[in-house]
């Protein structure tokens, strides 16, 4: 037998061995599933956090996320603003079962500015404390615009300007862009550009740029919600003008003019800046500049190279951003502005500053008692940060002396630990630019040597490979047996726990032992070997020349070792085979059948196995005839000697001369040309002509400069092109075909947008392309046209709503119009219904399924195509439960003219709302009045749970928890049972019937060590539910229990706020169970507390910093111990005191009841006294008109306060608050998709324009949709943010 000894942790015995068997410590902790390894003890290790800098929402609940593993699994706790976090206190506040996450519930109308702070979680079990990062929560901002009145700024063509954005500061800080009043994109040149900080640069101006609706928008991204600055008017006196005019009177001219002058610069003031970005982040400059004519952009690094791989110049230049910031970015730029009349230089100063990074963070660290080791914490940044440590979340100072632990700065050396003595370690690396943390275990354990690779593991490999044999073990301390390894020709043994076989023979098949042994014990693992032949193809496929609907045989024949069973798998051109039954695969061949000049190519034959595969190829090629004497035929020669006569306006004649043809008759000539005017280099299929013509009439289209070329095709394919012939050129004429595709539609309430497939230039017959479009009402007589170039769509304005209208499109040049088009009809932009549907009426049809029927919308009050109806339903409660269920919403679409549908998935007897809505390309309508029903009872779920317990001679003890989905009420539960024997027969079934208020029972008479089935059910009127099943085996005899080892085990501990719960698994039928404690090192008695039919039990009033030794016992009839578990020690950590919260004190909150009764007197009084007067100051009647942002919603008829003057903030044109509109689908084995149409409709519930920009919205107002104002075009700013 061969025998090696290797372990994965061998590279890391000298010195990093501990580290090594730290990350093997880990997996051992991930596998402790296995009833084979028993758990290993760890220290929590935060897995899962929130990042440092958390901006929330403040429309959705906030989540903290911190999450942590360990053995046994650590308890949570949390700090906030560095005082102790009461999540109990708090009713919004939750902690997630298993986790640290805190959940804050802010949907009841709360500000999630209350809960900001910084947040530090903290996870501990009896061997250490883990800390989370300091989590900062901020509440994201998007403030108004501040008040202001913007006077109409009028300039001389030709001078510099700035237009000012200057946002309000958000949380996070806003993007800015610039718009005018129909939400275009202002257009930007290295004229007129945009500055980081949002301001727009004119370099000068020019009559153009004349306008009154500059508008700066600000998107806060956190919230989705924009605001616009009051638009900008801007003049341009225009200087020709103006000296025109003067002449007249003066007989002068050029009184006044726009002087050319030097650049310089708007942005940066002065010769010289500074910047300081930090490593990592993305540096941007900017150098805006004016002048006349406008200045060019131009930058250089003077003390080096500029990164051109980080590179990039943006904003016509005038932006030089680098990303992913290193040291070596630091230095001097310098930006240059110039125009014919000089030059300017800007220098920018670049410092390079650093937030901390790692060089080496701290590693875990598992140690055997009286071993050595060492915790690093290197990292870099500038300045040099400072390194702190902490222990179990206490710094490093304050925890008491330990001898085998020294502090040396950015590490911690460990001597000679001792067994007690694991903890969780913190790092700290902090400087002015940041902080990290880290948080790193010292486990010190004395574990015996476990092999953890699978056993009767069998390695397969192919004769001659190389072949690996894992053998990963763990064991604390490690130490290396004293048996022989195998080394050494043909051996490899790796350093990470493998041993390689560099190239196997079948003398190298067989069964191999690996061995791990340390002081504490030895543990061996059998792996096997088995070399097997490799897999080789004998008769490969041959290159085949076939006749045209003859039959082709590839033949494939292979040899391969008799355990592996090869597939074979064909392939055409490195494809798959065409899905035709002509091609039929055998074993070892491939047959096509009446092959053709599609089936020419190259076949591959590929002979996998499970370890190996080998591969052949061959090539098929297709004639039509063989010559006499079997020579195959080749591709034709090109043609020569092309030659144009017959020159007319729109045709020409082509002649050629066909080249050999190479025993293969020639079947066509192919003729092509290219576009050396519009298309240049690009050759297009233009006609075919028979292989017995030599000449071809071509007819040809206006301006083009025509070349042609001839290829010539006969059995093989295609020949080499022709030389292309001399050049023939068209003269241009009007149009002949105008463009195709046309369509009217509406994507505004009030417009239609015509577009139309552009014309190719070979289409446009001549220079000057240009699109004559013209539209009208439908049974209107007059047509309205305008001309556009250079585009493919027009936007008309100022529609109605929904109306028919008739459109042409025309194409124009210089030369004439195209004919006469055709008319198109379509119809202009939809807007909301305004109209809900009526009559609608609910039938239950079963316990989750009920019919809806509804009258349909008139067309006049649907405003636009009929997309469908929207259900829009959800549970209120189940009718065993007084509260609401607070379902979410759920929608199912029916698309097209239905009155009908059905409600798949529901909850049995549960109360269930619902309304319907109609729906168009716009929107949803407003929701029909709410019809409440009620859903039957059904058949109930399967009990929570059944549990079998104190097993006897002849009895067993049953308990079992009602159904977690009862759906009715509850008449009963279904015993049923029978025995299994050893063959596993089951026995003849008994059953019984059981009340439905009863929760367990003692079943009798049944036999002494015999294995009993249970299936156990609940019933309600409607019939019985899905049964829980469960096995159980009676004792032998009252002494023991049928079970195998020990009756008590798997015993554990946690620390929580009540105290230290205890854990444990026992089997045995002795009913007195007891846990025992008693304080470490003490001779006192064992205190005990008596804990019958559970396994769990929470030990209260130990007392904080000692260590206590905690067992559980099973005592007899007279007292004596039966059965004891191992010993476990429990260390009960030293918590800070906890500071008395005045809100609970009783003196306190009657200060406060006083005060609150004392303040509501005052108020009745003013009240009175304010009412008694009947006149109002002008004051409050000018309050009384307040800014209509902030005026609520009228209540009588849902619309908005009306807008007041022009210095009032102006909201986003269209804008409105968005309604709630998230949609989750309740888990049912009915599909909705099955019942109702699958819809995406362009807008959202309200089609307002925040509900386009964001997926949550604020509230429901499903009752007070408006829909008279005019929705803003979110793909036009989507496409400018």
């Amino acid at each position: 037998m061969l025998v090696f000894l290797f372990s994965s942790c061998k590279k890391y015995l000298r010195p990093h061995a501990v580290s090594c068997r730290a990350r093997l410590a880990g997996c051992m902790y991930t596998h402790s599933a296995s009833p084979l390894l028993r758990p290993v003890p760890q220290p929590p290790t935060i897995t899962h956090q929130s990042p440092k800098d958390y901006i929330v929402d403040p429309r959705e609940n906030i989540i903290v996320r911190c999450e942590a593993k360990g053995k046994p699994h650590p308890s949570f706790s949390w700090t906030r603003n560095g005082m102790h976090f009461d999540v109990d206190e708090d009713p919004k506040v939750a902690m997630k079962p298993h986790s640290g996450t805190l959940v804050i519930d802010i949907s009841g109308g709360e500000k999630a500015e209350m809960y900001e702070g910084v947040y530090q979680c903290t996870a501990r079990n009896e061997h250490g404390t883990a800390v989370s990062n300091n989590i900062a929560i901020r509440q994201s901002r998007s403030p108004l615009w501040s008040k202001e009145r913007n006077q109409p700024i009028v300039v001389q063509e030709g001078v510099a300007l700035v237009l000012e954005c200057r946002p309000p500061a958000g949380l996070p800080p806003p993007i800015v862009f610039w718009m005018d009043n129909n939400f275009q994109k202002l257009s930007q040149s290295p004229r007129v550009s945009q500055g980081l900080n949002g301001d727009l640069y004119f370099s000068n101006v020019v009559p153009s740029d004349s306008r009154s609706d500059y508008i700066c928008y600000a998107r806060f991204p956190h919230t989705q919600t924009i605001q616009q600055k009051q638009p900008i008017t801007v003049r341009v006196m225009n200087m020709d003008a103006i000296n025109e005019t003067m002449a007249a009177f003066l007989n002068d001219t050029d009184f006044f003019g726009a002087e050319d002058r030097r650049p310089t610069f708007l942005v940066p003031q002065g010769t010289t800046s500074s910047k300081m970005v930090l490593r990592g982040h993305v540096l941007e400059m900017e150098c805006i500049a004016e002048g006349l004519p406008t200045p060019e952009v131009s930058w250089v690094k003077v003390s080096g190279e500029l990164p051109h791989n980080r590179l990039s110049l943006l904003n016509f230049h005038k932006t030089l951003r680098i990303t992913g910031v290193t040291e070596a970015d630091a230095g001097q730029y310098r930006c240059t502005a110039k125009n014919r009349l000089g030059t300017i230089h800007h220098t920018i100063t670049v410092n390079v500053k650093a937030a901390p990074y790692w060089i080496m963070a701290p590693n875990n660290l598992v140690l055997a008692p009286l071993e050595n080791g060492q915790l690093i914490c290197r990292a870099s940044g500038n300045p040099k940060p400072a390194i702190s440590w902490a222990m179990n979340g206490v710094p490093i100072h304050n925890v008491p002396h330990d001898p085998s632990r020294r502090v040396e700065d950015d590490t911690i050396m460990f001597t000679d630990v001792q067994s007690g003595s694991s903890a969780v370690y913190q790092c700290n690396a902090s400087n002015d630019h940041g902080y990290l943390l880290a948080n790193a275990f010292v486990n010190v354990l004395a574990e015996p040597p476990r092999v953890l690779t699978p056993p009767n593991k069998v390695y397969q490999v192919i004769r001659n490979k190389p072949a690996i044999l894992d053998c990963s073990s763990f064991g604390s301390p490690l130490r290396l047996g004293e048996l022989v390894v195998l080394d050494g020709d043909p051996y490899t043994a790796h350093d990470n726990g493998t041993l390689e076989v560099r190239t196997a023979h079948s003398s190298n098949s067989g069964k191999y032992t690996c061995v791990a042994r340390n002081s504490l014990g030895i543990s061996e693992n059998h792996v096997y070997l088995e070399v097997k032949e490799p897999t080789r193809i004998l008769k490969q496929p041959e290159y085949k020349v076939v006749l045209r609907n003859r039959d082709v045989v590839f033949e494939c024949k292979v040899t391969h070792d008799s355990s592996l069973m090869p597939t074979v798998t064909w392939l055409k051109d490195d494809d798959e085979l065409p899905d035709d039954e002509r091609f039929v695969v055998d074993v070892d061949s491939l047959t096509i059948k009446d092959v053709t000049e599609s089936d020419a190519g190259t076949y591959t034959c590929i002979m996998n196995t499970t370890l190996d595969q080998d591969s052949a190829s061959a090539k098929l090629t297709v004639v039509a005839v063989l010559t006499h004497d079997g020579i195959s035929p080749e591709y034709p020669d090109p043609p020569s000697d092309l030659e144009l006569t017959d020159h007319r306006s729109r045709s020409v004649q082509l002649t050629w001369t066909p080249g050999d043809d190479h025993n293969s008759p020639i079947k066509k000539f192919l003729i092509q040309y290219e576009d050396a005017l519009h298309d240049h280099g690009k050759w297009h299929n233009l006609t075919e002509v028979p292989g017995t013509k030599t000449t071809a009439h071509l007819k040809l289209s206006p301006y083009v400069h025509y070349s042609f070329r001839v290829l010539a095709l006969n059995s093989v394919g295609y020949s080499e092109p022709s030389q292309p012939s001399q050049q023939y050129k068209t003269n241009p004429a009007a149009p002949d075909e105008n463009p195709a595709g046309v369509k009217a539609t509406g994507t505004e309430h009030n417009n239609l947008v015509i577009s139309w497939k552009p014309m190719t230039a070979l289409q446009s017959n001549g220079p000057g392309l240009q699109y004559k479009v013209s539209w009208r009402q439908k049974n209107v007589d007059e047509w309205l046209s305008s001309t556009v170039a250079n585009v493919s769509k027009f936007t008309v304005s100022g529609t109605p709503t929904f109306v028919p209208y008739e459109v042409q499109v025309q194409a124009v040049n210089k030369h004439g119009a195209g004919p006469e088009p055709g008319t198109v009809v379509g119809y202009s932009g939809e807007d909301l219904p305004v109209a809900a549907p009526d009559n609608v009426q609910v039938r239950v049809v079963n316990s989750t399924l009920a019919d809806v029927h509804w009258d349909p919308v008139s067309a006049e009050s649907l405003r636009g195509h009929l997309n469908g109806y929207k259900i829009y339903y959800w549970r209120e409660r189940s009718l065993h439960k007084r509260n609401p269920h607070h379902s979410e919403q759920q929608i199912l679409t029916f698309n097209g003219n239905k009155t009908h549908g059905k409600l798949p998935g529901l909850h049995p007897y549960s109360i269930y709302n619902l309304n319907v809505r109609v729906f168009n390309g716009r929107g949803d309508g407003p929701a029909s009045s709410t019809k409440q029903f009620k859903t039957p009872e059904g058949v109930p779920g399967q009990p929570s749970f059944l549990r079998i317990t104190k097993p006897s001679l002849d009895s067993l003890n049953l308990e079992w928890g009602p159904p977690a989905h009862p759906n009715g009420l509850l008449t009963g539960y279904t015993l049923k049972y029978q025995s299994v024997n050893s063959t596993n027969d089951l026995g003849p079934v008994e059953k019984l019937k059981l009340p439905p208020n009863e929760t367990s029972m003692t079943l009798h008479n049944l036999k002494y060590s015999t294995r009993y089935k249970f299936y156990f059910s609940a019933e309600t009127v409607k019939g019985q539910g899905p049964s829980i099943s469960e096995e159980a085996v009676t004792v032998i005899d009252e002494a023991r229990p049928l079970v195998p080892g020990p009756v008590l085990g798997n015993l554990s501990s946690s620390l929580g706020e009540d105290g230290v719960l205890i854990s444990w698994e026992y089997w045995g039928s002795e009913k007195n169970v007891y846990v025992e404690y008693i304080v470490e090192n003490s001779n006192e008695d064992w205190m005990k507390e008596l804990v019958n039919g559970s396994q769990t039990y929470v030990l209260k009033g130990l007392k904080e910093g000692l260590a206590y030794k905690v067992r559980v016992v099973a005592k007899g009839h007279s007292d004596e111990t039966v059965h004891s578990s191992e010993e476990l020690l429990v260390t009960v950590p030293a918590m800070a005191s906890r500071q008395v919260d005045i809100a609970t004190q009783g003196w306190f909150i009657g200060l406060m009841c006083a005060i609150a009764l004392l303040i509501l007197v005052l108020l009745i009084v003013c009240f009175i006294k304010r009412n008694k007067g009947g006149k109002y100051p002008v004051k409050e009647k000018e309050d009384a008109h307040a800014d209509p942002e902030v005026q609520p919603m009228k209540e009588d008829d849902c619309t908005f306060g009306e807008y007041s003057d022009s210095e009032d903030h102006k909201p986003l044109k269209g804008s409105r608050t968005s309604s709630n509109g998230t949609v989750k689908r309740d888990d049912s084995d009915d599909s909705l998709v099955d019942y109702g149409d699958v819809g995406d409709p362009q807008f959202n519930e309200d089609g307002s324009f925040i509900g386009q920009y964001s997926g949550k919205k604020e509230r429901d107002t499903a009752e007070c949709i408006e829909s008279s104002e005019a929705p803003s075009p979110i793909n036009a700013m989507n496409s400018f943010v």
